[in-house]
């Protein structure tokens, strides 16, 4: 869990962490320097922590991905399954349990679960879901798009020490969709559940909020023919780049189309981006896509 300024919500959220079905969970808090009370929530919470061990740390004060790749590199935390944990949302009881035994149909394969969420205002009202991805995931969607919150991740041991070594060789754009690339990548199972298990909460805070209606659609647009989504690209394959040993051969052909599909004319573009087989979820987000790369700007 990493936190910034998150006293007005973090105890709900821990709260919602403890009342797991779960006996044991180790939290593990970086706090970015916060100016609010959260440290001194955090420490509350340390000193009356039922389950297992709390432990907080000073975070590298270098923005939300940088903190997060702090933890993940943390060689201390060892366990069978680890799970990101947002400052602001609210965990139902069973979120654990539902994650954990999906991940326990895949053995000692590296598995990575995530799923919908139930979106809520400041106040934790319900106001509707994310969206319902219906395409199954993997590396092909990985390249172009993150379908699951970090909030709502669980992945066994073996994906976990899969993604900490990727994270001790390069920073990222995000640790959720970092994740999602580096498992899928490297042939792991990723599972995306359509029964949501947390609520997340939409406020005037959101680093990153949920993506619906026809307004995100359009700003996802706009941030690809703005280049936005180029830079993001360009962060993902170089850090990619730094993993590539640990790919599978199957996706280091694939990462190699891609890259490739971003070169040449506008024409040219579109075609080898059509052969790669990458693919956004949505017939909207394929064609953003599609247009994205004839302009130069994916």
């Amino acid at each position: 869990m990493t936190t910034l300024d998150g006293g007005r919500f973090v105890d709900d959220q821990l709260q919602s962490v403890i009342e797991q079905d779960w006996p044991a969970i180790d939290m593990w808090v970086s706090d970015d320097g916060s100016g609010d009370d959260t440290p001194r929530r955090l420490q509350q919470w340390a000193g009356r922590w039922g389950k297992g061990t709390f432990h907080i740390v000073t975070g590298p004060g270098r923005g939300f991905s940088a903190n997060y790749r702090q933890l993940i590199a943390t060689a201390d935390i060892d366990a069978a399954f680890v799970a990101f944990c947002d400052q602001d949302d609210v965990w139902l009881a069973d979120k654990l349990p539902a994650a954990i035994a999906a991940l326990r149909q895949h053995g000692n394969r590296p598995a990575l679960y995530c799923e919908r969420t139930i979106l809520t205002d400041s106040a934790g009202r319900d106001i509707g879901l994310s969206p319902l991805f219906q395409r199954a995931p993997g590396f092909a969607n990985a390249l172009v798009q993150s379908i699951g919150g970090g909030n709502t991740m669980v992945m066994n041991a073996e994906a976990f020490a899969l993604l900490r070594e990727a994270a001790l060789r390069t920073d990222f754009v995000s640790h959720d969709w970092f994740a999602y690339l580096i498992v899928s990548g490297a042939g792991g199972k990723v599972i995306y559940s359509e029964v949501p298990h947390v609520r997340y909460r939409q406020h005037d805070r959101n680093l990153i909020g949920a993506n619906t209606g026809w307004r995100a659609r359009f700003n996802r647009l706009r941030f690809a023919l703005h280049g936005r989504f180029a830079g993001w690209t360009d962060s993902n394959l170089q850090a990619l780049d730094a993993c590539r040993d640990l790919l599978t051969p199957d996706s280091v052909a694939l990462f190699d189309r891609f890259k490739d599909a971003r070169r040449g004319n506008p024409i040219a573009r579109l075609i080898k981006l059509w052969r790669s087989g990458v693919h956004r979820q949505t017939v909207f987000g394929q064609v953003s896509l599609y247009v994205a790369g004839m302009m130069g700007k994916l």
